[in-house]
């Protein structure tokens, strides 16, 4: 049977979790105790400094007070994998810029506050992932934040813009949406003057300020599929082939989402064909050398060059048994 202390914090955690009031009889209901108990819980957190709100009326009940944030952080282990795994391959992975130290110093917060249990099951998979060095051209935080809020707020936003070749120029947009696609993060964004929407990559961007005014978006608009159809029509450096061994269900899982097309490559033999377009080639082996799946490279050469320097490090770095 639960102990009080736990029964405190389950309490907590229903608070946090629900976004309105919840009433005393549903919350004994859920941690089965009765309402007395409830109440009691209540004070042992107001005794903590919990700003634990009671609501009267017809439709009163118990709430946190607003922007309250209180550890343990209660987690599953499938919960604390993920989150941890985001802020620890965010950065290297180009998804997020920020300042030096504030992943660390967030992953170190969120381990203070898991459960010894949840963080030894993923403390070593943490710890591999984080030594990945950062890519070249991660958005900063603070640009990508204020672009977030362009979009809910529908305001006009100024953007200093460095177009691949170009010169720095200062932009007008409205920001449409902003969408995370390949390791990139990308602003869809209509031209006031002339109506057309763009594609804007958000590591480009070297300043952007809210201005005043509003906009609608066009109704049915979907900035995920304005950026894929966007990047689907730049003419690449590289067309890539290759040859997996499952179905195209089994297979097109494997890559990161809206990266690849698949389709048959032998009827009822058992292979699809996967294909894309990359500017650069270094990372695609990595990626095949991922698949848990036999595979063949069709092309291009320059790929195969790659996968087998990749193959041949790897057996390297496998080395001779040590003598006994």
């Amino acid at each position: 049977m639960p102990r009080p202390t736990a029964r405190v914090l389950q309490l907590l955690e229903l608070l946090q979790s629900s976004s309105g009031t919840r009433t005393v009889a549903d919350l004994a209901a859920r941690l089965e105790v009765d309402e007395r108990t409830v109440r009691r819980y209540v004070a042992h957190l107001v005794d903590l400094d919990v700003p634990v709100q009671s609501v009267r009326g017809r439709y009163g009940g118990i709430r946190l007070g607003p922007g309250h944030r209180m550890p343990p952080l209660m987690l599953t282990h499938e919960e604390a994998l993920v989150v941890l795994l985001g802020l620890v391959t965010a950065h290297p992975s180009g998804v997020l810029s920020a300042s030096p130290g504030v992943v660390d110093g967030a992953v170190a917060k969120l381990r203070r506050v898991l459960p010894v249990a949840v963080m030894d099951r993923v403390g070593a998979l943490v710890q591999t992932a984080a030594v990945a060095a950062p890519r070249a051209g991660a958005p900063r935080t603070s640009v990508l934040l204020l672009l977030a809020r362009a979009v809910r707020e529908q305001r006009p936003v100024a953007v200093t813009y460095t177009p691949a070749g170009g010169e720095q120029a200062l932009r007008t947009v409205h920001p449409y949406g902003v969408v995370a696609r390949g390791g990139r993060w990308y602003l869809a964004a209509a031209d006031p003057a002339t109506g057309a929407v763009r594609t804007f990559r958000v590591d480009r961007i070297d300043a952007a300020e809210v201005l005043v005014g509003s906009f609608d978006v066009p109704d049915g608009f979907d900035p995920a599929d304005h950026v894929h159809s966007t990047l689907s029509a730049v003419p690449w450096r590289h067309e890539v082939s290759v040859r997996v061994q499952g179905t195209a269900g089994e297979v097109e899982p494997l890559f990161p989402p809206g990266l690849v097309t698949v389709e048959d490559a032998s009827p009822g033999r058992g292979w699809v064909r996967v294909t894309m377009r990359a500017e650069r080639l270094d990372w695609v082996p990595a990626v095949l050398a991922a698949l848990p799946v036999p595979f063949v490279v069709e092309g291009p050469e320059a790929l195969r060059d790659l996968v087998r320097s990749l193959a041949a490090r790897l057996s390297e770095s496998v080395g001779s048994p040590a003598a006994p």
